[in-house]
C-alpha cells in the first residue's frame, strides 16, 4: 500500500505540506487496502479470467483513483464495490488500447463490457469463493513450495515484494523474478482459477496447508538471520489460516490453526531481553499467552472430535500437552511420546523420529533417548540438521559425558544458520570446555 499511495501522490500532485490529504482519510484508505485488497483482487481475477497481471494493475489503479476521489468526495458506503467497479473500468480502458496486440485481451474486454454496470458480486458466497479461488491458485501443488509461499504472501496477504524478500533473506530482484515466473507458469500450464472439485480437495488442501505452515515456521523460528522470530510472518500465517477456516471448515484446517496458536503463544518466553534463546525447560511460563493457549486447546478438541486426526491435529495435540503443563518437570512425556508414535505412523519422517527420541529421553532418561537418536545419526536428511547434533549434545551433557557432548556441539555449530541459536550452542560449548 505504501508504494500505491506514493504513486498516487506523485500522479495527483500531492506533496508534503499544506496540500497533503487529511491523514485520517489516508489512514482509513490504508485500512481498507489492508482489509479489502485480497477480496478486490480475487474478484477481479475471476472477472479477468485468472489474469494475475491485469487484475493487479486494475486493483492498484482503483486504489490510486480512490485516494484522489475519496479525498474530495468522501469514502463511499461500499468501498469494495466501488473499487471492483473502478478496477473493471480501468481494465477495459487498458484492454481497448492493447487489443491490436492481443486478441485474447479483446475478448476479455468484450466480456467485461457486457457485464452489468453495478458491483459484479452476486452474493457473499460468491465473494468467499473468489478468495478461495485465489488461495488455491497461489498454492497449486504443481508450483514449487518457494513459489507458493512468495505468491501467497504477495497476492493473498498483500505483503510487498521487499518485505517478503527481507523475511526470507532473498535479494529483491530474485524474489520479484520468482513471482513473475510463477505467474507465467500458472498461465502457461493453464492452472484453473477455481476451487477444486470435492474429489481433488484433499490433495490440493495439503498444498495450501503446507504453504501456510512453512510461512508460520519461518516466522516462529527463522531458518537463518539475526532473530529467533519474525512476528509479522507468524501473524500473517495465522490470519491466513483463520480466513481459510472461515471459508472452508475442515478438521485439519482447525488443527493447523490450533498448532500455530499454541506455538505462537510461547513466543514471549522464548528469548530474553538481549534476544538470546531460552530453552523450553527454562522458560518463564507466565510470559506465555494464556488466551491463545485456551483458544488453541479448544480448537484441538474440535479437530479431534471431527474424525481421525491428521498430521497437524496430532502436532497440535502435542503442543497442547506442552502448553497446559504447569512446568517442564510436570509435562506428560508419556502422552507426548505416544502422540509422536501416532504421528510417525501417519507421516513417517526423520524429523518426527528425532522429536520422538527427545520425548523418549524425557520420559525414560537420556541414555534411552540416545539409543533412539543413534538410529538416526547416519540418516542423510539429518546430516546437516543442527538440531540432531544439538539434541545429542544435550543428552551427552546430561549424562556427564563431556567429550562426546563437546564433539556434538561442534558439529551443530558447523551447520547452524540462525544467530541466536549459534550463540546458545556456543555458550553451552564454552561452559563444557571450561569445566572439562
Amino acid at each position: 500500500m505504501t508504494q500505491c499511495l506514493e504513486r498516487a501522490r506523485q500522479e495527483e500532485g500531492f506533496r508534503i505540506g499544506h496540500s497533503m490529504p487529511p491523514l485520517s482519510v489516508e489512514q482509513r484508505i490504508t485500512a481498507i487496502y489492508r482489509d479489502e485488497a485480497s477480496r478486490v483482487l480475487a474478484t477481479l481475477m475471476r472477472l479477468f479470467q485468472g489474469n494475475f497481471d491485469l487484475a493487479e494493475d486494475a486493483m492498484q489503479e482503483a486504489f490510486i483513483a480512490a485516494l484522489a476521489q475519496w479525498q474530495r468526495d468522501g469514502i463511499p458506503d461500499n468501498p469494495r464495490a466501488w473499487l471492483v467497479s473502478t478496477g473493471r473500468f480501468k481494465a477495459i480502458d487498458r484492454l481497448r488500447k492493447n487489443t491490436r496486440l492481443d486478441n485474447n485481451l479483446a475478448a476479455i474486454a468484450d466480456s467485461l463490457e457486457t457485464q452489468e454496470q453495478t458491483l459484479p458480486l452476486e452474493d457473499e458466497s460468491t465473494l468467499e469463493d473468489d478468495r478461495l479461488r485465489l488461495i488455491f491458485t497461489c498454492c497449486h501443488p504443481s508450483l514449487s513450495i518457494e513459489a507458493r509461499v512468495a505468491l501467497t504472501l504477495r497476492e493473498v496477504c498483500g505483503l510487498t515484494t521487499e518485505a517478503i524478500a527481507a523475511a526470507f533473506l532473498v535479494p529483491v530482484p530474485t524474489l520479484a523474478q520468482r513471482i513473475v515466473r510463477t505467474k507465467n507458469k500458472i498461465r502457461a500450464a493453464g492452472i484453473p482459477y477455481a476451487v477444486p472439485e470435492p474429489h481433488a480437495l484433499p490433495a490440493r488442501l495439503d498444498a495450501v496447508l503446507s504453504t501456510i505452515y512453512l510461512v508460520f515456521n519461518e516466522g516462529y523460528s527463522a531458518s537463518s538471520g539475526c532473530s529467533v522470530t519474525q512476528q509479522d510472518l507468524s501473524a500473517e500465517a495465522i490470519r491466513l489460516n483463520r480466513l481459510l477456516q472461515s471459508l472452508l471448515p475442515h478438521a485439519e484446517i482447525t488443527g493447523l490453526l490450533a498448532l500455530m496458536l499454541l506455538h505462537d503463544a510461547r513466543r514471549g518466553g522464548r528469548t530474553n531481553a538481549d534476544g538470546d534463546l531460552i530453552p523450553l525447560e527454562e522458560q518463564n511460563r507466565s510470559h506465555w499467552n494464556r488466551a491463545q493457549i485456551s483458544e488453541g486447546c479448544d480448537l484441538v478438541v474440535q479437530a479431534l472430535q471431527a474424525g481421525p486426526p491428521g498430521i497437524y491435529t496430532l502436532q497440535a495435540a502435542i503442543a497442547a500437552v506442552h502448553a497446559e503443563a504447569p512446568s517442564a518437570e510436570e509435562t506428560d512425556w508419556a502422552e507426548i511420546t505416544g502422540l509422536y508414535e501416532l504421528l510417525s505412523q501417519l507421516s513417517p519422517s526423520p524429523i518426527v523420529e528425532l522429536n520422538r527420541a527427545v520425548a523418549v529421553a524425557m520420559r525414560d532418561g537420556p541414555a534411552a533417548g540416545l539409543r533412539e537418536m543413534d538410529k538416526l545419526k547416519d540418516h542423510k536428511a539429518l546430516q546437516r540438521y543442527h538440531l540432531l547434533h544439538a539434541a545429542r549434545a544435550d543428552l551427552f551433557r546430561r549424562l556427564g559425558q563431556s567429550p562426546q557432548a563437546i564433539s556434538c556441539y561442534q558439529q551443530a555449530l558447523e551447520v547452524v544458520q540462525q544467530e541466536p541459536e549459534r550463540r546458545f550452542l556456543q555458550q553451552r560449548l564454552a561452559r563444557l570446555q571450561k569445566h572439562s
